[in-house]
């Protein structure tokens, strides 16, 4: 670590962070800021690597004024990293060479809600909270659930977020139907359309979700919507070995059960979990199950599983 920030040193970087910051405080103000607390913020992680901040963080209002933020810092070779609301496990918004943290909680808009088509597009500070509190009198919502309310649909789908919903919505990948994007030289790019049906060029959308902001810094995302089940139900189910548990699993996914949620945890874990939350589960492999269907599918599918297990 030494010898690579010595390098960043050597090559001027210092000098090149602050000309960009002086003229990224002429045209945003005190929407720039490099205050070591508010630094430190935008550089923690939850892992075991060191808190790593970046030089500054500028909060942008729109698409636009991100394109000139990154057209700046490229023209002065200064890192970005792209800030949502800093959930995530792995690290993606740490500045290891320091740089310009953009952070998108004022690009916190529903731009639009297409209820008969299932669709709508949001911006990329919108968070998954937010947008399921919008479509809630709609009886609509969006089914991705990486575990962290506030995470942002921008960081969602620059990570390719998956969740405990996954097995039956599948994850980003499958629920994101284009992506606004800024490239590196503050072009904005938008990948595709709201047409599902669609075979034309490359598929970007695919490309971008995932990439963790390293082939452009997401504005904006479209995203697939679905209707709030009218039955969730909840089930723990227990078994004398992992190997079993998979069985059912499979089994139950082969017949095309309405499960939403699936989880597993071996003994170990169940311990742990009795330990924290001071419960007395049986100690011995065990899934976690949602079902979501209809007053009648929903407890017909219980059963099924049950007999499966």
């Amino acid at each position: 670590m030494a010898t690579a920030m010595a390098s960043v040193a050597d090559d001027g970087m210092a000098g090149r962070v602050a000309a960009v910051v002086g003229i990224l405080r002429q045209r945003f103000g005190d929407r720039v800021q490099t205050g070591e607390a508010i630094r430190r913020q935008h550089g923690h992680t939850l892992t075991w690597i060191a808190n790593q901040p970046p030089d500054a963080v500028v909060w942008p209002d729109t698409a636009g004024e991100v394109a000139e933020i990154v057209a700046v810092a490229a023209g002065f070779r200064v890192p970005i990293v792209p800030f949502g609301a800093g959930t995530s496990l792995e690290g993606q918004v740490n500045a290891p060479r320091g740089g310009i943290s953009i952070d998108f909680q004022r690009m916190n808009r529903i731009i639009e809600v297409n209820e008969r088509d299932l669709d709508c597009v949001v911006e990329a500070g919108v968070s998954r909270k937010q947008l399921n509190e919008h479509l809630r009198d709609m009886g609509l919502f969006f089914p991705v659930d990486p575990g962290a309310e506030e995470a942002t649909i921008g960081g969602m789908a620059a990570t390719r977020a998956s969740g405990t919903n996954a097995v039956r919505y599948g994850t980003m990948r499958e629920n994101v139907l284009y992506v606004s994007v800024v490239l590196a030289d503050g072009r904005i790019v938008k990948t595709s359309g709201r047409a599902r049906k669609s075979a034309a060029g490359y598929d970007l959308t695919r490309l971008l979700v995932g990439s963790e902001g390293t082939l452009g810094v997401i504005t904006e995302v479209g995203l697939r919507l679905y209707g709030i089940p009218e039955v969730v139900l909840s089930a723990v189910c227990p078994f004398g070995s992992v190997e079993g548990a998979c069985n059912a699993t499979i089994q139950a996914i082969q017949l095309g059960l309405g499960i939403a949620r699936i989880e597993l945890l071996d003994e170990l874990q169940v311990h742990a979990v009795n330990r924290h939350a001071k419960l007395s589960l049986e100690e011995v492999p065990t899934l976690f199950l949602e079902f979501h269907g209809t007053r009648v599918s929903a407890p017909d599918q219980v059963a099924q599983f049950e007999a499966i297990a």
